[in-house]
């Protein structure tokens, strides 16, 4: 027994360095594995803080005042309209910032008289706060629905637009010139080359801009709302109702996650030339 305990250990020790090695996969089960400990650390360090009276539920509420104010919000229904509400505008306004941003991102990428006419318009208005055109918004569109999704759209509509137009320019020329050379048209070299060659940095850049159009929620519900999860947070924000304030945030958290995991399912399915895949 003595004998063989250097030896696992050895492997173990093996094992780990290359698992550590950087860009190195590592085994699904493992990588869940440690994914699990991390929630699970965690949850644990949040219950130590609570539960042992270290941090007031004023300011952090346990996790069982958490579920327990979850479980009441969704049973009286106002869970689900808060959370139906957020997504529609958030999905919405990101779908609309995508469409138009995808297309004209690989455009401005791929020729530099798109990217002279577009990029300065693009530079400027990306660095103004989206908070600082809420009064504009409701002057131009009113404080409806329109206003909330408009507001998730700017903020993510002229950050896609460069972060796919920068996928689309690091594509590698020498490809584009082989294809050329084995007699494609332009045409092709455009559809057949330079679009699957860019759809991976674009997959990506989707799932990072759907993260920043979750964290405008609060923003684009600050005025008029009367429903979302960011008008939960806002409101129960007045009363220092702050186990209602984590609710919102955990779904927020939880829908995020949900998307992301989405996400990256999509882009093993849709792209299996991808790098990541």
């Amino acid at each position: 027994m003595q004998g063989r305990r250097p030896g696992a250990r050895g492997r173990f020790l093996r094992a780990m360095g290359e698992y550590l090695k950087p860009q190195e996969a590592i085994p699904g089960s493992l990588y869940r594995t440690i994914m699990l400990a991390g929630g699970l650390g965690a949850l644990v360090v949040w219950g130590v803080l609570t539960y042992g009276g270290f941090v007031s539920s004023l300011f952090l509420p346990s996790p069982t005042d958490i579920v327990r104010t979850g479980i009441e919000l969704y049973r009286d229904g106002s869970l689900i309209v808060h959370a139906k509400a957020s997504t529609f505008v958030i999905f919405s306004g990101w779908a609309m910032a995508a469409a138009l941003a995808v297309p004209l991102g690989i455009l401005m990428g791929s020729f530099k008289v798109v990217e002279a006419l577009i990029e300065p318009v693009v530079d400027f208005v990306r660095y103004l706060p989206v908070s600082a055109l809420i009064p504009l918004l409701i002057l131009y569109i009113g404080i409806g629905t329109a206003e909330k999704i408009a507001v998730i759209f700017i903020g993510t509509f002229f950050q896609l637009i460069l972060l796919v137009a920068d996928v689309s320019a690091h594509v590698s020329k020498d490809l584009l010139d082989a294809a050329y050379t084995l007699g494609a048209s332009r045409a092709h070299v455009i559809t057949r080359v330079l679009v699957p060659a860019t759809l991976p940095g674009v997959m990506d850049n989707l799932r990072i801009t759907m993260g920043w159009a979750w964290t405008y929620l609060v923003v684009a519900e600050l005025v008029a709302a009367d429903r979302g999860l960011g008008y939960l947070i806002l409101d129960s924000m007045r009363g220092l109702f702050t186990d209602r304030i984590f609710v919102g945030l955990m779904v927020i958290g939880l829908l995020g996650f949900a998307t992301d995991q989405f996400f990256k399912w999509l882009h093993r399915i849709l792209l299996p030339w991808s790098p990541k895949v």
